[in-house]
């Protein structure tokens, strides 16, 4: 019989890759945290005797957790005011640590994650089983409650939507900061063309306040509204002026980081096309989202 302190060790062997199943399925980090609470409550009372991969088993557990909670969120997010986008996760606390660096990949990008919100909760979970954890249609099935051919479906589908919508043209990090400073730099200045320049024509604004935020309340197209909104938000004479700018790796990619004062005030996210110019960004600015990422003060 293993004492609870083993018990316990085993678990927080698993607690990263579980973490991360869980916020691939809710897109939040809080509910993401419950989850893998819930997880460890139901692990630690269960017959462990017939388990054979533990880290599987576990899996599988927050899973089904995790669709429940995604499930119960549904009427959260009709009520939403505005976009609903992921709240941003930090990828550095264990950076040293290659398990968690492995588990915070091109899964958990904010495009990604958008991408994994038009799914629905049974596709998404299909889909997070499958491709990002590689589990067996078989235990995917017992998982979901669903036979092994409907899995196989589900995950299918899943597979050709995410393929279909997600951005397929990346830039080496040099280039992402490059254009994110040149971006930003023109919004701070009020340099309405240099901004233009740098967006794709068919670019996307989706921007997430929470109705706690001054935050467009639909996505917005074109680079020239686009460029006038992000002036209005940053450029002299507006309450952000005084904002600090860090650059940041969220969600296993480049962000920007704002801050007034010492409290995060949103974060960023750029997607790119085949040109090299922005094709996508994603805001968050509702502060119940943001808490993942550290206050000023305590950046080093």
């Amino acid at each position: 019989m293993r004492t609870d302190e083993e018990l316990a060790a085993e678990f927080d062997e698993h607690r990263a890759v579980l973490v991360g199943a869980a916020y691939r399925v809710v897109g939040s980090v809080v509910d993401a945290e419950d989850v893998v609470q819930e997880t460890w409550l139901r692990w630690s009372a269960a017959d462990r005797e017939d388990v054979r991969d533990v880290r599987a088993y576990l899996i599988r557990i927050t899973s089904r957790l995790a669709l429940n909670r995604l499930r119960q969120q549904k009427t959260r997010r009709e009520q939403y005011v505005g976009p609903w986008l992921p709240e941003p996760i930090m990828s550095t606390r264990d950076a040293d640590d290659p398990a968690v660096v492995a588990e915070v990949a091109d899964s958990v990008s904010m495009a990604m994650l958008v991408v994994l919100e038009t799914l629905s909760p049974l596709e998404r979970a299909a889909f997070v089983l499958r491709e990002v954890f590689d589990l067996p249609f078989g235990e995917i099935a017992n998982t979901l409650g669903r036979s092994e051919a409907a899995v196989r479906q589900l995950a299918h589908r899943a597979r050709e939507h995410v393929s279909a919508r997600q951005p397929r043209h990346q830039v080496d990090k040099a280039r992402h900061l490059e254009v994110t400073n040149q971006f930003l730099s023109a919004a701070w200045s009020g340099d309405l063309d240099g901004m233009v320049s740098l967006l794709a024509p068919d670019v996307v604004l989706v921007s997430d306040g929470g109705g706690k935020k001054q935050a467009a309340i639909r996505p917005l197209r074109t680079p020239d509204k686009i460029s006038r909104w992000t002036i209005a938000l940053l450029a002299p004479g507006q309450p952000a002026r005084d904002f600090v700018l860090r650059m940041m790796v969220l969600n296993g990619e480049n962000a920007f980081v704002f801050y007034d004062g010492d409290e995060v005030d949103s974060a960023g996210f750029f997607d790119f096309d085949e040109t090299g110019r922005i094709s996508q960004i994603y805001i968050v600015r509702n502060p119940d989202k943001l808490t993942d990422i550290p206050r000023l003060s305590e950046l080093g």
